[in-house]
């Protein structure tokens, strides 16, 4: 019976959030799992692409999250898209929740990656919606940068 590999290092990108949202701020926050989550972690069965993050009674939880079932569990397994409690410290709590308040501003999952201990952690990040034009300018860049290393490389040859 072949085993699924896991993997020493997990790193798994949100990678809409860097061009829908205009990245402000970063933290690196801990999350309360439960059961046999951190093994689906660890196998690379999970995904934070339509993930946000949103505070209830001062404790910021990430939404949307999905964590798929661990492929040998029994029974006893835990629920894909539950809600999950991030750690962070209580003053980075506060300077959060009051910029969330006051100024409209979004907290979205950029990477879900595990640390030299082994732990799961999330990087989040406060975040500004982009317009229409704001996209518009980064997929222009992105399409230039393309253009020029193509320019360069035929250039070399």
């Amino acid at each position: 019976m072949p085993t699924m590999a896991i993997q020493k290092k997990v790193q798994i990108k949100n990678k809409r959030a860097r061009f829908e949202y205009e990245i402000l701020d970063k933290y690196v926050a801990g999350i309360v799992l439960r059961g046999t989550e951190i093994k689906a972690i660890r196998e690379g069965k999970a995904s934070i692409a339509e993930s946000f993050c949103e505070f209830s009674n001062g404790e910021l939880f990430v939404v949307n999250m999905t964590v798929q079932e661990y492929s040998h569990a029994s029974h006893y397994s835990h629920n894909p898209k539950q809600e999950r409690k991030l750690l962070l410290n209580r003053s980075e709590l506060k300077k959060l929740e009051k910029e969330v308040k006051n100024t409209g501003l979004t907290i979205i999952p950029l990477l879900l990656f595990t640390n030299e201990k082994g732990l799961a952690k999330l990087e989040i990040a406060l975040c500004r919606g982009k317009k229409q034009y704001d996209k518009r300018e980064s997929i222009k860049e992105r399409d230039t940068k393309r253009d020029l290393s193509r320019i360069k490389k035929s250039f070399n040859n």
